[in-house]
């Protein structure tokens, strides 16, 4: 199994580019899965360079309905005719930042319509492949709402159990990453192999990222890759205080599971 990151916040290969969001490319020996889309058609050439066939991808998960994790999922559809949508209802919602601004999913009704399937529980997509709609709040501490009232009732994440071990992939992590992983570990009781997403820890405060980091120091994984919405100096501190792996997962890293 491999995954590969089509687009992130930062690029450092030949022939790539870059853009605030996220789309993850996921091969198994079952299929092709796209974890996010970018908040536009990057990810798209980024895919062409990384020689990842678009067509041939089996289903689309959208972590939560904001532009930089939805914003590309229209190129993809007009791309992709196969294709299934795993989205909870809720993406759907319109929202908006602090400043009022637009930052929810923006996708024509007749592109996605017959192509979608609302995640109202857990689904298994291959054998070992879960799509995990619930993230129960159990630390309040470790949760990134921002200034509005919503509490990302729409988020979800990948779980992954391969050679039994657990590993994870997140959006954004707005429900906090340690609730995830709280979440998963309670359903899944197996140590945990590899952590990777965002973690929305760029703009907590310390108080707040010590308890994110003082839980990975408790539940180490074997391996940590960052990226998006964590922080290049939360990425550093996660790299300086935890004795595991831990690495940037820029646009074009591959991941082998």
């Amino acid at each position: 199994m491999r995954i590969v990151t089509l687009i992130e916040n930062l690029v450092y290969k030949k022939g790539l580019v870059a853009e605030h969001g996220l789309s993850l490319y996921i091969e198994c020996d079952f299929g092709k899965i796209l974890f996010d889309t970018g908040q536009s058609s990057a990810f798209l050439q980024n895919a062409q360079q990384l020689n990842v066939n678009i067509e041939e991808i089996d289903f689309v998960i959208i972590s939560h309905g904001h532009y930089d994790h939805a914003g590309g999922l229209e190129f993809f559809l007009k791309k992709n005719k196969k294709a299934i949508v795993y989205i909870k209802e809720d993406a759907f919602l319109r929202k908006f930042d602090s400043h009022g601004k637009f930052i929810g999913i923006k996708c024509s009704p007749s592109l996605i319509s017959g192509r979608i399937k609302y995640v109202t529980g857990i689904i298994e997509l291959y054998p070992g492949v879960f799509i995990m709609p619930d993230i129960p709040i159990i630390n309040k501490n470790d949760t990134r709402f921002g200034n509005s009232k919503d509490e990302f009732i729409d988020e979800l994440y990948l779980a992954i159990i391969h050679n039994g071990e657990l590993s994870i992939v997140s959006g954004c992590s707005h429900r906090g990453i340690t609730n995830i992983l709280n979440a998963a570990t309670a359903k899944f009781n197996l140590p945990v192999n590899l952590v990777l997403g965002g973690f929305h820890t760029k703009d907590c405060n310390e108080e707040n990222f010590k308890i994110v980091l003082e839980y990975f120091q408790d539940n180490m994984p074997k391996s940590l890759g960052v990226c998006h919405c964590t922080g290049i100096d939360k990425y550093a501190a996660f790299k300086q205080n935890l004795n595991t792996r831990v690495y940037y997962n820029y646009t074009g890293t591959i991941t082998e599971l």
